[in-house]
């Protein structure tokens, strides 16, 4: 028997998960503004949630975002003060932010460079006011 260890490769990142108010509108914002595909859904009747997994690739090579969906949540999530962010790279993020812009997508940052030099940098938010980095990249 192999021994696993993070150090040989064996450990990976596998999804990020968000709690989501109204899966179709996060699912629509995911999908649509950011290009991810559904990889997978599952309804849970007797925990009453369900879990959507999204992405850009398959599960087994790839990280992917866990959307759950508690049927009855009524308020919206507290953010808390923890939580940071998820990123995604972007060819073209004056292009993109231009055309989430015109879509009603909330850029609480546009699109410039780090104030401290660096990469080119955008926030948005997604509908439940998670923050979305976007980092341009060629």
């Amino acid at each position: 028997m192999s021994e696993q260890t993070a150090s040989n490769g064996q450990f990976r990142l596998l999804h990020t998960m968000l709690r989501v108010k109204d899966l179709d509108a996060s699912v629509d914002f995911y999908t649509r503004h950011l290009g991810m595909k559904v990889l997978r859904r599952k309804d849970f009747p007797g925990g009453e949630f369900t879990l959507t997994f999204l992405g850009y690739g398959d599960e087994a090579d790839h990280t992917v975002l866990e959307l759950t969906h508690n049927w009855g949540q009524k308020e919206p999530y507290d953010m808390g003060n923890a939580y940071g962010h998820i990123a995604i790279g972007v060819p073209d993020i004056y292009g993109a932010c231009e055309k989430l812009a015109k879509d009603g997508v909330s850029i609480p940052r546009p699109p410039g460079p780090m104030a401290h030099g660096g990469s080119v940098i955008a926030f948005i938010e997604d509908p439940d006011g998670y923050k979305v980095e976007l980092i341009e990249r060629s």
